[in-house]
């Protein structure tokens, strides 16, 4: 059982080790997270904080979600992706990566702007969760009201 236990702790020591030199970068913003991304010429390989992008994000709607912006240009095998996000939850990760890669393709060819831009994917998502508020249960839901 131990044997198991060294070649698990080998596994996550073994980080993937990416040359990402000439590269461009961007940084993507939604909800709480925050997503640097580098991008540059390739395959169509995406790493996500050290991980392939199916096993860091396991949703579909996730993996689907990323992959966006390289559609949209038509190129989804001809960029290599590395992104180091951290804060939020995966859906607001998910979203700060597709900002974030969007605004590293325009760096890279300008003339994808406008099709990014009609798909709204260059614009930063400004909608954060609202507060909640002193005698309501929630942001906006009151407490069930009682007559007696």
């Amino acid at each position: 059982m131990s044997t198991a236990n060294l070649e698990i702790q080998k596994n996550k020591l073994e980080k993937i080790k990416l040359d990402f030199k000439d590269s461009k970068y961007a940084t993507g913003r939604r909800k709480q997270s925050i997503a640097r991304v580098w991008v540059k010429k390739g395959s169509g390989k995406i790493y996500v904080n050290g991980k392939e992008m199916s096993q860091y994000f396991k949703r579909p709607v996730h993996q689907i979600s990323v992959v966006r912006p390289l559609q949209e240009i038509n190129a989804p095998n001809s960029y290599d992706v590395k992104c180091k996000v951290k804060g939020g939850g995966l859906s607001g990760q998910a979203g700060a990566i597709i900002h974030g890669l969007s605004r590293a393709l325009v760096s890279i060819d300008s003339s994808v702007k406008k099709t990014l831009k009609k798909n709204k994917l260059t614009t930063r998502d400004s909608r954060k969760v609202e507060r909640k508020k002193y005698g309501h249960r929630k942001a906006r839901r009151s407490f069930q009201f009682s007559k007696r």
